[in-house]
């Protein structure tokens, strides 16, 4: 993706030296945070992950994580790239964190963790 799009980069990039590959979570949330950028990642098991998420919640980090537990790689690149424009309108409409979207396969839906006593937000129906 990083190499179709100038705006994208990646863990290992040399623009984030501080989130080498294979980077604990520990170490890349709070520097994707520090730089405000919006993360795209592919954690099949996010929802069940209270710690992950707490520390994405308490960091503000704003992120995508893409669905499908069976997906290939190209599927869920097939599913970024076709949900791009609606991922480009909830940034411009949330500019600022904590959120989690889950790209589905017909929609992006808000991800809620319910146990943080978090409440819904809505960028715009659809």
């Amino acid at each position: 993706m990083a190499a179709a799009r100038k705006d994208t980069i990646h863990v290992g990039h040399p623009l984030i030296p501080e989130c080498p590959r294979g980077a604990l979570d520990t170490e890349w949330i709070p520097e994707a945070a520090k730089r405000n950028l919006v993360v795209i990642t592919r954690d099949k098991k996010l929802r069940t992950k209270p710690v992950e998420v707490r520390a994405l919640w308490e960091h503000g980090l704003r992120v995508f994580n893409i669905g499908g537990k069976n997906d290939l790689p190209w599927e869920w690149l097939v599913r970024v790239v076709r949900h791009w424009p609606r991922m480009e309108e909830i940034v411009a409409a949330r500019p600022v964190g904590p959120w989690i979207y889950m790209p589905n396969e017909n929609r992006v839906d808000e991800f809620v963790p319910r146990e943080l006593g978090v409440r819904s937000f809505r960028a715009s129906p659809r």
